[in-house]
């Protein structure tokens, strides 16, 4: 049966019910002091709580799309083909001085390459930072990764094009490099000659915690749109050698972070001019955790609405990559919706996984053609 299957739900919830009816009917014989009884009554409660949480295990499996099938939970899954899908529309035509000052502020810096080590040269080096906006008067904390060619004699002269990637909500930057390893999949990469050089911004979308803000500027609230899309370009490009303008910068996330990667190249083509969603959905979330984000506002909540906005706005100049699953991702129908509606100048690639859930190992998968296919999208300055 498979993981997410509605029989093995039933199954599983019925050993679960057979356990606490069992354990009620045996308990009495369970009572004396000696280590038989003491044994059995431990036993059924071991194999009650078990069965419970099995149960609520798949229960919220079932609802969050962690784990589309057994290879997907156990990490034997990884196998499978991972190929872009381009979809064509028919019709229609030196690092600066980190600090308050510019924005970034340096907390540490780190060796990138993990095994691999080394100096600057060779495996890049990782910051972490603080980037502060001053048109949003927001924060966040986060990392920059400087690739090998950042520091090498050849590109001194070259301003190399900038990612940002974004975590889901509430997620956590150091994720991106711990359970995503964003650096060390783009080091592999350029030591295979299959990526250009690219500065990763490292984020992640929660900038008021702990509200979801889901990456709009909220009325009378916080403005994070404004902190993505004017803040963190302004801030970078003042303390790193990068290059500035849409050509040269991109923004690509999971979950919570695929929908704002969409969302500000859709909303902000001069901010950034290519985006990827990894299993991101298409219009924003609304609930206790968000609170009301377009201050009762119809017109503001038809706008944040990706899929409304090709059919019913102008489409930006923008380039995306969507992905999703086949089976174990709850978003398969909408990223079809989406793709179709999609039309020139804007264009469109996806990659389709027969099976993965909404978690790392699928995102693992999906980032070593994701992220160069952003790299080659994105040009120097």
């Amino acid at each position: 049966m498979g993981l997410t299957s509605g029989a093995l739900l039933a199954l599983v919830a019925l050993v679960a019910l057979a356990c606490v009816v069992g354990t009620v009917l045996v308990w009495p014989r369970l009572a004396g002091r000696h280590w038989t009884a003491v044994l059995g009554r431990l036993g059924t409660i071991v194999a009650t709580q078990l069965a419970t949480l099995a149960t609520l295990g798949l229960v919220a499996n079932n609802y969050f799309s962690f784990y589309a099938n057994w290879d997907d939970l156990l990490g034997t899954g990884g196998n499978q083909p991972v190929a872009v899908q381009n979809h064509f529309a028919v019709g229609g035509g030196g690092a600066g001085a980190a600090g308050g000052r510019t924005g970034v502020e340096q907390l540490g810096r780190y060796r990138a390459g993990g095994a691999l080590g080394g100096t600057p040269q060779r495996s890049g080096l990782i910051e972490r930072v603080r980037i502060s906006g001053g048109r949003s008067g927001l924060a966040a904390d986060g990392y920059v990764y400087l690739p090998p060619q950042y520091f090498s004699p050849r590109y001194a002269h070259h301003r190399l094009p900038v990612a940002v990637v974004l975590t889901g909500y509430p997620g956590d930057a150091r994720n991106l490099l711990t359970r995503l390893d964003y650096p060390g999949v783009e080091l592999d990469r350029l030591g295979a000659g299959r990526m250009r050089p690219t500065v990763l911004v490292l984020l992640r979308p929660t900038v008021a915690p702990p509200r979801d803000t889901e990456c709009q500027d909220v009325p009378r609230g916080p403005q994070a749109e404004t902190y993505f899309v004017r803040d963190v370009p302004r801030a970078v490009a003042a303390a790193y050698r990068v290059a500035t303008g849409p050509d040269s910068w991109g923004v690509m996330g999971d979950s919570t972070g695929g929908y704002c990667a969409l969302r500000f190249a859709m909303r902000h083509p001069e901010a950034y001019g290519a985006a990827v969603s990894l299993s991101g959905y298409y219009h924003a979330a609304v609930d206790t955790t968000t609170g009301d984000l377009f201050g009762g506002s119809a017109r503001l909540r038809r706008e944040s609405d990706l899929i409304w906005r090709l059919k019913h706005l102008p489409a930006p100049a923008v380039s995306v990559l969507v992905t999703t699953s086949r089976q174990g991702e709850s978003d398969y129908r909408a990223t079809r919706e989406f793709l179709a509606a999609v039309r020139p100048p804007m264009r469109a690639s996806s990659i389709t996984l027969g099976s993965g859930g909404h978690n790392f190992h699928t995102w693992g998968l999906e980032i070593p053609v994701a992220l160069p296919w952003l790299a080659d999208h994105l040009r120097e300055g």
